[in-house]
């Protein structure tokens, strides 16, 4: 399988958790690997240090456009330079901004998919952007939503970004649910490892389930820190559960997270 491998979700839906255990995985370490040592096998897209080399100025100094004319050329430079299968996280949008496409088709090897409730993101969200829970609603709603960093993600909304990556079935992408990779870690990742390619021995892919777990996860994070911990938040890897909006939303929040996203809500079993 060739290419880049996309590890894609709209934020706060489970992307780093699967890093994390293919980082684990693929190192198949005795010990749960550092959470600051994922991105030196699964890093992400956005990362400063791809672009920095293409830019003779700061990088706060580059406009949007900027980044826009070179992102595709860069994701298909370090597809190239790579001698393995590239793994890449991204929270960005399949399509285009500022007339440019954000992911490079042709440098493409696979993708995996997670998509989550977004009644549940909506707060998992509020918390990691240093917003109330009505504003995270809006956030998942607007069809302009982006994060603010110099390599900026384009997110569009919830909707959009789910139905973007998954409306076109393809044997090479891999479409999963938050809640169904919590339930039944052994089924959810055992079959994405069998399916990559990496290995069918149960106990590597159980060591790697048990080392990116989120009791693990969290308590690596205490002890070490986390670099993309966001300044709002007290931590990153928060509470790793389904469900909350149930006892955190009220009806009304409820309704509007509903009414803005019930059509992909329905289609992945939402509602």
């Amino acid at each position: 399988m060739p290419g880049i491998l996309w590890l894609a979700s709209y934020p706060k839906s489970g992307n780093t958790w699967m890093r994390t255990f293919l980082a684990n995985l693929i190192a198949d370490s005795k010990e749960p690997l550092p959470v600051n040592k994922v991105s030196e096998i699964c890093s992400g897209e956005a990362n400063p240090m791809w672009y920095g080399p293409a830019f003779k100025k700061p990088l706060d100094q580059v406009s949007k456009q900027e980044i826009a004319d070179v992102r595709v050329e860069i994701q298909i430079e370090l597809s190239r330079r790579s001698k393995n299968v590239l793994i890449l996280k991204t929270h960005n949008c399949l399509g285009e901004y500022l007339g440019k496409p954000l992911i490079a088709m042709n440098a493409t090897g696979a993708a995996i998919y997670i998509v989550r409730d977004p009644r549940d993101v909506a707060i998992s969200a509020a918390d990691h952007f240093g917003v109330s829970i009505d504003e995270s609603i809006e956030i998942l709603a607007k069809e302009t939503s982006k994060s603010d960093r110099a390599i900026y993600e384009v997110y569009n909304s919830w909707s959009n970004h789910v139905k973007s990556w998954t409306q076109i079935p393809h044997k090479t992408l891999m479409v999963y649910r938050y809640e169904d990779l919590l339930e039944k870690p052994e089924e959810t990742f055992g079959a994405i490892s069998r399916k990559l390619g990496i290995t069918k021995d149960e106990a590597r892919i159980q060591r790697a389930i048990t080392h990116s777990s989120f009791k693990v996860l969290q308590k690596i994070e205490e002890e070490e820190g986390f670099t993309e911990k966001s300044r709002n938040s007290e931590r990153f890897f928060r509470a790793g559960k389904s469900g909350q909006w149930q006892s955190v939303l009220t009806d009304k929040q409820v309704k509007q997270i509903e009414k803005d996203h019930g059509a992909q809500m329905k289609k992945f079993g939402y509602l």
